[in-house]
C-alpha cells in the first residue's frame, strides 16, 4: 500500500535495473561482457568484464626463449596479428643490433597493410551484423578470406602467421604471390562500390551511428585514444607518419580524418584507410618486383641466443591504434621483462565505460564495434 502522502512527481517509480550485455557475438563481444545499470533504456553506469581468453602474455613471454615468443605474440590480437609480430621483432632487433635487409622491410610493410585490410573488413562485418545487415558481414568475411589465402600461401597459416622474425622474415615470397595479391586487390576495388551502397551509405547505418558514442578531441587526448578512433575526432596522428619505421618514409599515403568523433566518423575513417592500404600495397608490389636480395640477416643459434643487456621500446600503427612493446634484457636467453602497450586496454575499458554512460541500450554493440578493440589484448 502506498502512503497517504505519496506524490508520483516527488516519488517516481524506480525503473533502474542491472543486466549483462554479452558475451553473445563474434568479435569484441565474443568473450567480452559489460554489466550495465539502466534507467529505462538509458545507461547510468557500465562496468566492463574482459573475460579470460588468451591472457597473461607478458608473463608467458618472460618464460620463453626470445625466438619462441614469435609464436605467442600474434595471439594478442587475433584479427590483426601482424603488428604484434612487427613490434616484438623490432624490439629484439633494437636490443640485438640487428639490421633488417631492404627486401624484408618491404615484405613486412606488405604484410602489415594486408593485415590492416583484413582487420577492417572483419570489423565492418561485425558492425553491420549488430544492426541486422548480415549481407555485408557475409561479403566482408568472403573478401577477407581472399586475403587470408595469400597469407596462407606466403606463411603457411591463415591467422597466426609467425612470419616476421627478428632480423627479417622466415622466407621469401613464393613465385606468383605478388600477381595473386594484385588480383585480390583488384577484386576488392571492384567490390568497393557494392560495399558503399549496401553499408557505408545505408540510411540505417547512418541513422544508427551518427551522433552515437561521441568522443571529443579533448577527451580523446585525455583518455589516451589512438589510431582510427583518434583520427575520427580530428587528430591526424599515425605512427607510420609521425615516427616512421620500415620503408614507410618512401611510401605515399594520406592519413584520413573526420571531426565528428562519433561511431559514424570512426567507420568512415576505417573505410578510407582500406583505400589507403590498397594504395600502399600497389607501391610495395611495384618495389618488390625490382628489389632482390636476402630476406633476413644471419642469427646465432636461436636455442642459445643471449640478447645483450638493455631495454628497448618500439611502436607500430595497427588497425586498432598504436601498439608498443617494451622489452628488457638482462643478457640472457629469455626476456627479463616485456610490457605491451596496446590500444584496446584504453578503448575497451576506460573509453568504453565513459562513452557508454548516457547512451542507450541498443547502441552498446554499435559503440563497441566502432571502438574496434581486441579483448585478448586487455587480458595480456
Amino acid at each position: 500500500m502506498r502512503p497517504e502522502n505519496y506524490n508520483p512527481v516527488q516519488h517516481p517509480p524506480s525503473h533502474e535495473y542491472e543486466l549483462y550485455f554479452g558475451p553473445n557475438h563474434p568479435g569484441i563481444e565474443g568473450n567480452y561482457a559489460i554489466r550495465v545499470r539502466l534507467n529505462g533504456d538509458l545507461i547510468q553506469e557500465a562496468i566492463t568484464d574482459g573475460g579470460y581468453l588468451h591472457r597473461g602474455f607478458e608473463k608467458l613471454m618472460e618464460q620463453r626463449l626470445w625466438i619462441q615468443n614469435i609464436a605467442l605474440v600474434p595471439r594478442i590480437c587475433v584479427p590483426d596479428p601482424v603488428p604484434m609480430e612487427e613490434a616484438y621483432a623490432r624490439a629484439v632487433e633494437a636490443l640485438g643490433g640487428l639490421e633488417v635487409p631492404e627486401r624484408a622491410q618491404w615484405i613486412r610493410a606488405m604484410m602489415l597493410e594486408m593485415s590492416r585490410i583484413c582487420a577492417h573488413l572483419f570489423t565492418f562485418g561485425g558492425n553491420a551484423a549488430t544492426i541486422g545487415l548480415y549481407t555485408n558481414m557475409f561479403w566482408g568475411i568472403t573478401m577477407r578470406d581472399l586475403f587470408l589465402d595469400i597469407f596462407e600461401e606466403i606463411t603457411g597459416a591463415r591467422i597466426y602467421h609467425m612470419y616476421i622474425t627478428p632480423g627479417g622474415v622466415r622466407r621469401d615470397l613464393p613465385a606468383g604471390a605478388l600477381d595473386r595479391l594484385e588480383t585480390v586487390i583488384e577484386e576488392l576495388e571492384r567490390r568497393t562500390p557494392e560495399f558503399e551502397d549496401l553499408f557505408f551509405d545505408s540510411a540505417v547505418v547512418i541513422k544508427r551511428a551518427r551522433g552515437v558514442g561521441v568522443i571529443s578531441l579533448e577527451n580523446a587526448l585525455a583518455w589516451g585514444v589512438t589510431g582510427p578512433n583518434l583520427r575520427a575526432s580530428g587528430m591526424p596522428s599515425d605512427v607510420r607518419r609521425d615516427d616512421p619505421y620500415l620503408v614507410y618514409p618512401d611510401i605515399e599515403f594520406d592519413v584520413p580524418t573526420e571531426i565528428e568523433g562519433d561511431a559514424l566518423a570512426r567507420l568512415r575513417v576505417r573505410q578510407a584507410e582500406v583505400t589507403q592500404s590498397v594504395r600502399i600495397l600497389r607501391q610495395v608490389i611495384e618495389r618488390l618486383r625490382m628489389i632482390e636480395g636476402p630476406v633476413r640477416c644471419p642469427l646465432p643459434n636461436p636455442l642459445a641466443w643471449n640478447i645483450p643487456a638493455g631495454e628497448a621500446y618500439t611502436r607500430v600503427e595497427s588497425s586498432k591504434g598504436e601498439v608498443g612493446f617494451f622489452a628488457v634484457s638482462d643478457g640472457g636467453p629469455k626476456p627479463y621483462r616485456v610490457h605491451v602497450r596496446g590500444p584496446s586496454q584504453m578503448h575497451a575499458v576506460q573509453v568504453l565505460e565513459r562513452v557508454l554512460k548516457g547512451s542507450r541500450l541498443e547502441d552498446i554493440a554499435q559503440i563497441m564495434f566502432s571502438l574496434d578493440a581486441c579483448p585478448p589484448e586487455v587480458d595480456r
